[in-house]
This record gives structure tokens, C-alpha cells and sequence, in this order.
């Protein structure tokens, strides 16, 4: 399982002024953490509660489904391509990154073991798409356009632009280069599927997008490369009984959750840095950056009280930006409380070579870049508590789809016992939608027409 270390964030080393008396915070909030935890297992199952994401763990049909698809286009196509945004793809890319062999795409298909590429058109940046376009054969690439909404302008604009392609290339035959991961009976990506006929994917009622990575919309894509999904739910479900325990003191995403909370509103440490020390994990933070400021940045508390709150999430990379930002962590604003993420054991080791000893480098020879980079992490950590910096370390004792399940569904418990310690509803996103419907106006999009109007002549006044 994976361990979680929050020595750096107590008083006794850190000082009262920046850290807290963990011991009696623990003991204080006690009750209130049990009533939490008690109330989201058993809300989970209740529809309109957004808590579904806590059972997609156990969802074998899914799971069987995904496999039997994934069984059936083996060996069919060179390349997957992902059309997803946000939640449809953080995730995907977190996943893949950390568990399949690094440089992926670079390898041969024979260093592939026959599975596919796979890419994740997460923008609609117009260069890099046409450079994505111009590198892949289409007529090889099995396209999965993921949005339960089936209405998202950047996703369908993606998925109307590939599939003119993919038809004027293959004809009729295009149909079976396309999955779809929708909802179940509503949208127009759903009406669209059922009409041209394309294989689909269900995103499950009650499930936000960033919460949905263990639903079909991570477990399709990480399956077509090869993927161990049961690994995934086997972790997830281990995950899932640890942090149903009531006890802060044996639940790690209670303690962190409350730590951020504490940190926050009592020490004024409103920035939350996730820095994994592993490059398979960089974009870990990524989707972190997400499922952290969607969830918990809001206007309005759960009795309607505006109060313009939520800690806002930073990502950072070790040991790459200790020569960027842990001089402002270090002797900036106070205002940070950093999430280091460490590996115990990683797939290979690299040996430093015994030259250079003649010099002041000598002494790295004999050594493994695998020690450098934890002592990297460790010292960073002491370096940061000398000078008043509350950190938390996650460990995880290997890259595998148990422990980074794990990790991530960890992530995603503590972010909702964070809300509830905040008081605010972390499955809704209504700050998003604003921009969304400007975006309908100004496109053209029928109904619209008052609020195109509306936005030129704000944009005008801007």
C-alpha cells in the first residue's frame, strides 16, 4: 500500500507559526472525519450524488466489456487516437505515461508487443492537430471520441474534423475506425453513434469528468495498449476498503485531505505543489491540477453563502524544477504546502560509472542515478522544513496499475472529504459553464443569438 508521511507539516518541526499540532487537530476533528467518510459510502449509491466514481472499482461488466473489445481489434490498428478534454483525457494520459514503457510511441511494434501507439489530442491547437494528422494513417488508427455531454464544441469539432477524413479515406468501411464513449441514452454523440452505427462505451450516470478516469473512458483506451485492467480495479478495490476505515489516524486520504484544509484556513497556505519525483508521473500532477481546483475552487458554500473559496493546485516536477522553483518555495511567500510523490523501487536501475575521480564529481561514481534522484527528493524535503515549508510524501513502492490505481483513487477520496471539510459541493463546476456558453454564442450555435449579442458588446467594452 502506499505510505503516507505528514512529520514535515507538524509544529514540532516546522514551528507553530507555519505548521500544525497534528496530534490534536487529529484528535479534534476526529468525529466530524468519521461522519464524513461514513456519509460518502453511504451517499455513494444514490443517484444525483456524483459518488459513482466510488464504485467503478467493482464494475465488472466493464471491465469484461472493455476486454472483449479490446481482444476483438487486436493487432487491427497501428495507432489509437483519444478526443477528450479535461476529464475525457487527464487522466488516460496520467495512466499511459506512468505505465507503459517510456517513450512508447517511439518504440517498434515488435519492442510494442504488437499493441497500438496511442495519442491524446487533448487541444484544439490548429498546428498541432494538422501535425498529428500529417504523421498518422487514418485508414490505421482507431479514433475513441470520449464526452458524455456529446455536445462539448472542442471535442466534437475534433471528432467532425477526423471523421471527414477518416470517411473520405476509407468510404463506409470508416464506421469501424470509430468508438464512442458517451452516455447511455442521451446526447448527441450518442444519437450520432446510433445512427452511423459506431461501437460505444458508456460513461456511467452520476460520474464527472474528472472523476471518470476508472470508468471506460481510462479503462478503454489503457486495454487497446495493453494495459493490465484487472491490476487497476484489483488496487482500486484494496484503496477502497483501506479508506472506508472511519479513523483518521489509520485513513491517509482523511489525513491529507484535513491537513490541506487546516494548512488553508488556518496558516494562510492556500497553494497546494504535487511534485513527483519520478518523470512517468509528471502528468499525475496534471490531472491532479484538475480534480483539485474543479472540485474545491467555488463561490457559493452548500447553503448558498458566497465565499470564494478552494486551495489552488500547482504542478512541479523533481528533480527538474528544483532548479526553477524551489528557490521561491524556499524563501518566497509562505503561502505553499507541498505534495511530494516518491517511488521506492523503479523498473531499472542506472549505474554511474567510476570516472571522472580525479575531480570534485568523483564521488558520484559506483552510485545509481535511482539513489540520486530519492536523495534529491529527501533533501529537498529537509531543505524546505529548515526553512518553515510544510510538506506531506506520498511513497508508492513501484510504477504498476495496482499502486497507481491506488494513488489516484486515494487522490480522488481525499479531494472529497476536502470539500465537505470546506462545505462546498465538489462534483458541480458551474464556474466552467459560463465560459462554455459565450463560447456557443460566438460560434453561432441556434438559441444563442441574445448572448452572442450580449458578449460582443461586453467584448468591446473589454
Amino acid at each position: 500500500m502506499l505510505k503516507f508521511d505528514y512529520r514535515n507539516c507538524d509544529a514540532s518541526v516546522i514551528g507553530l507559526e507555519n505548521g500544525l499540532v497534528l496530534v490534536q487537530e487529529f484528535a479534534d476533528y476526529k468525529t466530524q472525519i468519521a461522519e464524513i467518510i461514513s456519509d460518502l459510502n453511504k451517499r455513494k449509491d444514490k443517484p444525483g450524488q456524483f459518488l459513482q466514481w466510488m464504485n467503478l472499482g467493482y464494475s465488472e461488466e466493464t471491465a469484461w466489456y472493455v476486454k472483449e473489445f479490446a481482444a476483438l481489434v487486436e493487432g487491427r490498428f497501428d495507432n489509437i487516437l483519444v478526443l477528450g478534454m479535461g476529464g475525457s483525457a487527464l487522466g488516460g494520459i496520467a495512466v499511459s505515461e506512468a505505465l507503459l514503457t517510456p517513450y512508447w510511441n517511439f518504440l517498434t511494434k515488435e519492442e510494442r508487443n504488437g499493441y497500438p501507439r496511442i495519442f491524446f489530442l487533448d487541444n484544439i491547437d490548429p498546428d498541432s492537430m494538422n501535425g498529428l494528422f500529417n504523421i498518422l494513417d487514418l485508414k490505421k488508427t482507431l479514433v475513441n471520441v470520449i464526452t458524455k455531454s456529446g455536445d462539448t464544441a472542442e471535442i466534437m469539432s475534433q471528432f467532425m474534423v477526423v471523421k471527414d477524413r477518416l470517411e473520405k479515406e476509407l468510404g463506409d468501411d470508416y464506421r469501424k475506425n470509430i468508438v464512442a464513449t458517451t452516455d447511455k441514452k442521451v446526447g448527441i454523440l450518442r444519437q450520432i453513434s446510433e445512427q452511423e452505427g459506431y461501437k460505444t462505451f458508456v460513461i456511467p450516470d452520476d460520474v464527472g469528468g474528472r472523476f471518470s478516469v476508472f470508468s471506460a473512458v481510462g479503462l478503454l483506451p489503457f486495454a487497446l495498449v495493453g494495459i493490465d485492467i484487472d491490476e487497476i480495479t484489483n488496487g482500486i478495490k484494496d484503496m477502497d476498503l483501506a479508506l472506508k476505515n472511519t479513523d483518521i489516524n489509520e485513513n491517509i486520504a482523511a489525513q491529507n485531505a484535513l491537513i490541506h484544509y487546516l494548512m488553508d484556513t488556518k496558516k494562510g497556505k492556500n497553494l497546494s505543489v504535487m511534485m513527483p519525483y519520478s518523470s512517468r508521473l509528471k502528468y499525475i500532477s496534471d490531472w491532479f491540477v484538475q480534480l483539485w481546483s474543479e472540485s474545491l475552487g467555488k463561490e457559493f458554500d452548500l447553503q448558498g453563502n458566497k465565499v470564494n473559496i478552494g486551495p489552488t493546485p500547482l504542478k512541479a516536477l523533481g528533480v527538474t524544477d528544483q532548479h526553477s522553483q524551489i528557490q521561491l518555495y524556499n524563501e518566497g511567500p509562505n503561502d505553499k504546502l507541498i505534495n511530494f510523490i516518491r517511488v521506492e523501487n523503479f523498473d531499472t536501475t542506472l549505474e554511474i560509472p567510476k570516472i571522472f575521480e580525479y575531480t570534485g564529481i568523483g564521488y558520484l561514481g559506483g552510485n545509481t542515478i535511482n539513489n540520486l534522484l530519492n536523495a534529491e527528493a529527501d533533501s529537498t524535503k529537509v531543505a524546505l522544513a529548515d526553512y518553515q515549508r510544510p510538506t506531506v510524501t506520498l511513497t508508492i513502492p513501484k510504477i504498476d496499475g495496482y499502486h497507481i490505481a491506488q494513488l489516484l483513487y486515494m487522490l480522488e477520496v481525499q479531494t472529497a472529504i476536502a470539500g465537505a471539510l470546506y462545505n462546498v459541493n465538489a462534483f458541480d463546476q458551474p464556474g466552467v459553464e459560463q465560459a462554455k456558453n459565450y463560447t456557443y454564442a460566438l460560434m453561432g450555435r441556434a438559441g444563442y443569438e441574445d448572448s452572442a449579442q450580449t458578449l460582443q458588446q461586453k467584448m468591446s467594452i473589454v
